[in-house]
Order: structure tokens, then sequence, then C-alpha cells
């Protein structure tokens, strides 16, 4: 099986850990001789050194705080939300901002050992409660805070970088179906053109998106019976997709010859796959290529019961 093919079945395969997908990575960085992408996989598996490095899919947005308070005659609080409008400016951004910097399998690790609380707890820096912590609510000190950070953010944090190196490797494999198998010193493609294909499909650089509503995860809901290609073909024609490629997702579903692995989509649907993750962005499908390769997976693993 080729390196390219090992990379998609492992993102597909989610028994395959994230980080021995992002080290197949590294081995196609540099039989491709790409700089960027072979970085970026790089801080994935070892972690970001500075917030001015980490990528928007690693940053968090208005994070709630909050805080466990003592005050007179031994009263208390505890799990108080603390409003951004009474920490002092100074610090606001920094309490109302999360940066996930850590190496990818940190993370992992935390979903995998999780007591399915729903949220995880980043604590407050010490200093911080020294400084201002008795005043953020008159008569009161406080002795511990946090940022709450839901767990479904690093669920798709985690979704996210296997969503966009799937849609990387297909568009290389697009390009050079034996790309993975360069010899050293070799390119199998030019330079300029993996890094046009890394920065629209792992940066998220995309630059074609139309005018109008673009459908997004979050926002289209799919309901796929396993098996049940009805109401596959009904969720593509949904999202935009004309009745040939629909046609030909069906065909390739039945000349697809059954799989030992219960994980695998089948050589002709991959195939299939990676045809429609180039065609979004263009005229033909207008979405944009990041959600498209999303739609598309969770549509295919409900169909599969992946």
């Amino acid at each position: 099986m080729s390196l390219l093919r090992e990379i998609t079945d492992a993102v597909v395969d989610t028994n395959i850990g994230i980080s021995t997908l992002l080290r197949k990575c590294k081995v196609l960085a540099a039989r491709l001789g790409n700089k960027e992408f072979d970085l970026w996989v790089e801080h994935e598996l070892n972690g970001y050194n500075s917030p001015d490095e980490v990528p928007s899919y690693r940053i968090r947005e208005n994070v709630e705080s909050r805080g466990n308070f003592v005050g007179v005659f031994q009263s208390s609080a505890s799990h108080i939300p603390i409003p951004p409008s009474l920490i002092p400016e100074k610090y606001r951004e920094y309490l109302t901002k999360s940066y996930f910097m850590d190496p990818i399998i940190y993370y992992s690790n935390l979903l995998e050992n999780a007591e399915r609380k729903g949220t995880f707890a980043e604590n407050w820096p010490a200093d911080y409660l020294r400084i201002f912590g008795d005043k953020i609510f008159e008569g009161m000190n406080c002795i511990g805070a946090w940022k709450v950070i839901p767990e479904g953010f690093v669920a798709s944090l985690l979704d996210t970088v296997r969503n966009r190196v799937l849609s990387f490797a297909l568009k290389i494999e697009a390009e050079a179906p034996d790309a993975g198998e360069a010899e050293p010193n070799t390119k199998p493609i030019a330079n300029e053109k993996v890094t046009q294909i890394f920065n629209t499909h792992i940066q998220g650089n995309v630059t074609n998106l139309a005018a109008g509503i673009q459908p997004s995860i979050e926002n289209t809901q799919i309901t796929i019976t396993k098996n049940d290609l009805n109401s596959l073909r009904s969720f593509l024609s949904s999202i935009g997709l004309d009745k040939q490629d629909i046609d030909e997702l069906s065909e390739a579903i039945h000349a697809d010859e059954p799989s030992r692995n219960p994980n695998d989509l089948g050589g002709k649907v991959k195939s299939w796959l990676g045809k429609m993750v180039s065609k979004a962005g263009t005229v033909s499908w207008n979405i944009a290529t990041t959600v498209a390769t999303q739609l598309l997976i969770k549509a295919l693993s409900q169909y599969y019961g992946l």
C-alpha cells in the first residue's frame, strides 16, 4: 500500500492514534521536500513555542472563567462565573482567550482519560490571584480560578487536524499518486504546488468562497442510516452535489469488494472522495474545501457505520 493510502486510511480509522498519523505525514513531508508541511507536522507532534505560531483552530475566543471565593465570617462561594468586565483590562485578553500550544497527543490523551464532565479547566496563573484576586467581587477574595474549556472544542481540534491531513493527502494523490514513494532528493511535485496545496488545505487559506451562505459542519444536520444508499444520496444532493457525482459514488460503493477492515471505505470510494475534495470551491460545487471534506467524511462514516 502506498504511503498516501496509508495516511488516508489512518485518518478514517479512528483506532489509529493521531500521533501515528502525523508521523506518517512526517515521512511524506520529507519525500515531498516541503518545509512548510514539515514544520506544521513538527509543531503538531511536539507543540508550539509561542502564541504567535498557533493556528486559528487551536485558539478559543470568549472563554468563560469561574472561581472559588472566600469572604468575611467564613463565607464562601464555589464555581462562580467571573464576568470579563470585572477582570482588570491589562489581563482581560489573556483570561478570555486560550491558546492550545501543547503536542497533539496531550489533547488526545485528555479526551481518552476524561471523566466526561463536559468541560476541562485551565487554571489561572497564581500571580494573577495575588495581584487582583481581592478586587473581583467586593468583600471577597478569589482563592482559585480557571478557564472553562468545553470538551467538544478539544474534540474538534483533533478532528480538524485529521480532516486537514485528509484534504492535503487526497489533493497530493490527485497530483501524483506515487508521491509518497519518491526517492531521496527528488521532488515528485513542484515545491510551489505543494505549498499552494498546503496553504489551501492545511493552513485553511481558502479564498474561493463565493458570496452567500456556505454550509458548515456545525449547522448541517447529517442523519444517514447505515447501508441506506437513498438517505446518503439525499444528503449529498442537499449539499449541492450533482446527480452525476452521486451516481458515481453509488457505482463506486457497489464496485468495491467487501473489506476485512471494518474501517476501510474501499479504494474506489476513496478515489471518488479525492475527486470531490478537488472539485470543492469551484464553479461546479460552490462550497469551502475544508467544509466539504468534513461533510463527506461524516456522511460516508454514517453510511458505513464507522
